[in-house]
């Protein structure tokens, strides 16, 4: 449980290396491969808001951005079936009526876990999202994410706010032991990374965006992103300001909504900074996953041991100055006991029979 520490950046980095170039090779549809094992839907889906994604083989991650996505890589991943749209505040609202349960932002931290934190910090409350009134240093997160007591699912911004009017948006300022216990109950489980990635590419091997290479084809926006100077001028094109409801933009070619934008979403695996690549193997690995538990804590913080897992899929934050993540092969690490204002998730169900890795 935890978090008033925020020991890693929830989304924070002065842009994309200056040089790189902006696009790869134009999108190939169809990821899955001929006579592929699991592609073909095993039947009707487990609950109606589930989609099937075929599987097959792609290219992993990017040579052309930010370090921690490379090495491009070609995987295998089975067919599995996925929600449709992130979780919602209504649906999360539901499990909470269910079960009682209390998220970790809903608790007050235990001294013990945090030694050294303020005593003012030790309450119940989540990591909020705070526009600076003016420019700021981009490599500083702390100028735009403060530590807001009283904020949390219920109150996204703080004590002061609410879900009226935004039931239908994704639920936030979850936690990885929240995300695990909504997703028991529900009886879906977290996608690994390349589960992840596969679905978000819809069929488009190695394509930049989701839907093809431009961001904005015709200059129409296809997922709720930053559009103006981050984090002090938005410009509000794509009609949203912070979260937008679920679905509100088009699916891609798995009929996935979401998975760039919007919010960031939780994955199975641990984070490290590359990915893991086989050495000396002739084919794709199949069903990969990332690397062990003890990999994932943050060298820059030895003394604080709280691991990582990967999010995928970028948020309403991510601008062209500041984090080019709206992208399937973008990833970030976050700490299991810190949710946040612009991360969320979806769950999965694998084919019967079939665990990961």
């Amino acid at each position: 449980m935890g978090h008033p520490t925020i020991t890693t950046k929830p989304q924070a980095d002065p842009g994309e290396p200056a040089g790189q170039p902006a696009g790869q090779s134009p999108g190939q549809p169809g990821g899955q491969s001929p006579g592929q094992p699991g592609g073909q839907s095993p039947g009707e889906p487990p609950a109606p808001d589930l989609v099937w994604v075929p599987g097959g083989s792609f290219a992993m991650g990017s040579d052309r951005h930010y370090p921690e996505e490379a090495p491009a890589h070609r995987v295998t991943v089975d067919g599995f079936w996925m929600d449709r749209m992130q979780v919602t505040n209504a649906d999360f609202a539901q499990f909470v009526e269910d079960t009682g349960y209390l998220t970790v932002a809903e608790q007050a931290p235990s001294p013990a876990a945090y030694p050294g934190a303020k005593p003012e910090l030790l309450v119940p409350g989540s990591v909020a999202f705070v526009p600076p009134p003016h420019r700021v240093d981009l490599r500083e997160w702390s100028n735009w994410w403060a530590w807001v007591p009283g904020a949390g699912w219920r109150h996204p911004e703080g004590p002061d706010s609410s879900l009226e009017g935004r039931e239908e948006h994704p639920v936030v300022h979850v936690a990885y032991p929240d995300v695990v216990a909504y997703l028991d109950w529900a009886g879906r489980v977290l996608p690994t990374e390349a589960e992840w990635e596969f679905a978000a590419r819809g069929g488009l091997d190695g394509a930049e965006y989701a839907w093809g290479d431009e961001l904005a084809p015709g200059g129409k926006h296809l997922a709720n992103t930053w559009q103006g100077e981050f984090p002090t001028q938005n410009l509000l094109e794509d009609g949203y300001e912070r979260t937008a409801p679920a679905g509100s933009y088009p699916p891609n070619g798995y009929g996935l909504h979401d998975l760039i934008g919007n919010v960031w979403e939780w994955t199975q695996d641990w984070y490290r900074d590359r990915h893991l690549v086989p050495s000396g193997s002739c084919c794709a690995p199949g069903n990969p996953r990332g690397p062990s538990k003890n990999r994932s804590y943050d060298p820059a913080t030895p003394q604080i041991r709280i691991p990582r897992k990967v999010v995928k899929g970028g948020s309403f934050m991510c601008a062209p100055n500041y984090c080019r993540r709206y992208r399937p092969a973008a990833r970030m690490p976050q700490a299991v006991d810190t949710g946040t204002a612009n991360i969320g998730f979806r769950g999965i169900v694998r084919a019967a029979g079939r665990r990961a890795g």
